[in-house]
């Protein structure tokens, strides 16, 4: 699938917020950062920051993750099952991330833990990676995106994952565990979702 200009343009605005972002917070802290603060840094304007973002804590819970995922799994071979080719791009996109772009991961999984405001929002965040697979997995299909077994299924992948990224004893307030985000962790990740492969066949 070729990308466009102008969504490439998008991708670079994007990334820019981010890293301005994620530098802001690092040298003052997240509340102390405002948006004003992030989007001068980028040498853009606020409402244009809001048309990334709808929120301060979405530019940290918000990466290319999903979106290069999606990219992937739209050039699966068409005989591979939903979980299958899932599998597949999960492999491909992470292996297209560099050694910076794993560490601002990791950043991001710190602040959703440490920070009350991302981590509250974070459950909106699982809610939208929901809606995302399950229309990828629905449109694959030739299913409609409200089918029970597709919104089970894309819940179980996005399931699959947290308990993966998240601590293994679960105190109130906890979020992901940045340490077990990186390139790594993706042998995990595969072996999550082939237990649903086994087990949940769409």
């Amino acid at each position: 699938m070729q990308v466009s200009l102008r969504e490439r343009k998008k991708a670079r605005t994007r990334a820019s917020l981010r890293e301005h972002a994620l530098r802001l917070f690092r040298e003052q802290g997240y509340q102390a950062t405002t948006v004003e603060q992030i989007a001068a840094a980028a040498e853009l304007s606020p409402s244009t920051f809001f048309r990334y973002f709808p929120t301060k804590e979405d530019v940290v819970l918000q990466d290319d993750m999903d979106t290069r995922m999606l990219e992937a799994f739209a050039r699966q071979p068409r005989d591979l099952g939903p979980i299958a080719a899932v599998r597949a791009a999960m492999r491909e996109a992470w292996a297209s991330f560099t050694r910076d772009e794993w560490a601002q991961f990791r950043e991001s999984a710190r602040l959703a833990r440490d920070v009350p405001e991302v981590r509250a929002r974070s459950l909106n965040e699982y809610a939208r990676l929901i809606n995302v697979i399950g229309r990828a997995i629905a449109d694959r299909e030739g299913r409609p995106a409200d089918d029970l077994r597709v919104r089970v299924v894309a819940g179980a992948i996005i399931g699959a994952m947290m308990a993966v990224f998240m601590p293994e004893h679960l105190d109130e307030g906890v979020g992901p565990d940045p340490d077990s985000v990186g390139p790594e962790s993706l042998v995990r990740v595969d072996q999550a979702l082939a237990l649903l492969e086994e087990g949940l066949p769409l």
